[in-house]
């Protein structure tokens, strides 16, 4: 297997044509690729994140993470972009479908694109990638326990948004959900609910959730890491991608 790669920023179109600083790495290969959009958690664009793209061109995906904080402005701290869009309640919706198909256009415009493009996203980024596979026509979605799917956020919380579950009907792909038994936001009940509503409604999905692990739990740089659940779920990851994707 060559992994080499190529890992740089760029600059994509989003929302309303704004443009958006984004994290791009590509195999070197010349073999067809899928595309994976990563969208970043609430913290932002940062380093783990931009490892996460890498990892995904390691493994013969063309992967892109826009920074979905770029309206805040050049020069400005990934920390202090990413206060700045806390204190407005976080991207709104809409804005955010349109910088992720922006970011998926960009991928099926390199050479030795397949077409076929599958989003992820942690934690907020979870809820937003179930919100862009009920928005766009994509071939499959990751939600890495995100939250407010199903349920309003608390009114102290940085996030304020209306619950998806109602555009479950327009789920466009496979969904796979990857969950701790641990954690709050979401909390199993919400998963529960959310699995039986796409049960009811045919949609394809498969979750699965890890005992001894709570939120973030694929995070490296945090407290919160758990080396076995984040093992399992990778290889989860990496096997639903390659049914849905063909890397």
């Amino acid at each position: 297997m060559n992994d080499a790669m190529w890992a740089g920023t760029v600059t994509v179109a989003g929302h309303e044509q704004a443009e958006l600083e984004a994290y791009l790495a590509r195999p070197l290969g010349d073999g067809p690729r899928g595309g994976v959009v990563v969208i970043h958690h609430l913290p932002g664009y940062d380093d783990a994140t931009k490892e996460i793209v890498r990892r995904f061109a390691a493994r013969g995906y063309a992967a892109i993470c826009p920074n979905l904080y770029s309206r805040e402005g050049a020069g400005v701290s990934p920390d202090d972009q990413a206060a700045a869009v806390r204190a407005k309640g976080g991207v709104p919706d809409e804005q955010l479908v349109g910088d992720v198909a922006g970011a998926a256009a960009y991928l099926n415009s390199l050479d030795h694109a397949n077409g076929r493009i599958g989003v992820i996203g942690f934690c907020s980024g979870g809820r937003q990638t179930f919100l862009v596979a009920c928005s766009l026509q994509i071939d499959a979605a990751v939600d890495c326990y995100g939250a407010f799917v199903v349920n309003t956020p608390p009114a102290e919380f940085p996030l304020q948004h209306e619950p998806l579950i109602s555009k479950a009907a327009d789920l466009s792909c496979p969904l796979l959900g990857l969950f701790g038994a641990e954690d709050k936001y979401p909390g199993p009940e919400e998963v529960a609910t959310l699995d039986a509503e796409l049960e009811r409604l045919g949609k394809e999905h498969e979750f699965h959730t890890f005992e001894g692990a709570g939120h973030a739990f694929f995070a490296t740089d945090r407290p919160a890491y758990r080396p076995a659940a984040a093992v399992e779920g990778w290889k989860k990851i990496f096997n639903f991608y390659g049914r849905h994707l063909g890397a």
